[in-house]
């Protein structure tokens, strides 16, 4: 199962971010946590030396809450624009009902399954994807 680290910085604060989910199209339960940090370039700089450095993905994300999922939209550098949809569960979902809220969203958005893009944003650029066109 692929997994990333990811560091997002805002002015001196920021957040080291490690999710894991399956490499597959459509709805899937991802797990991922989080932890503050108050001096991200440290934290890049000895991740980078423990680690290594795989890639760099720049993007720009608007974010917006539609019930309980979490909508990004994000231009990312050397790809395009792309939407992702997450589903915040509570604690008496299961996964399928999580999958069915995505689904009827994707339906409302006129999202079609064919659209739908596996892997990372790291991943497609390693891959040498270029950019998305949008009409």
């Amino acid at each position: 199962m692929p997994s990333n680290v990811e560091i997002k910085a805002k002015d001196e604060s920021g957040q080291l971010i490690f999710y894991e989910r399956p490499d597959t199209d459509g709805p899937k339960l991802s797990r991922y946590s989080i932890s503050p940090t108050s001096d991200p370039p440290s934290l890049r700089t000895a991740l980078s030396d423990a680690l290594g450095v795989k890639g760099e993905v720049r993007k720009e994300r608007r974010l917006f809450l539609i019930g309980q999922t979490r909508v990004h939209l994000d231009a990312v550098e050397g790809l395009g624009n792309y939407m992702e949809l997450e589903v915040v569960m509570r604690p008496d979902q299961t996964v399928e009902d999580g999958q069915k809220l995505a689904e009827d969203l994707m339906e409302k958005l006129g999202v079609s399954k064919q659209s739908l893009v596996t892997g990372a944003y790291m991943d497609l650029l390693l891959k040498g994807h270029t950019e998305t066109k949008t009409e």
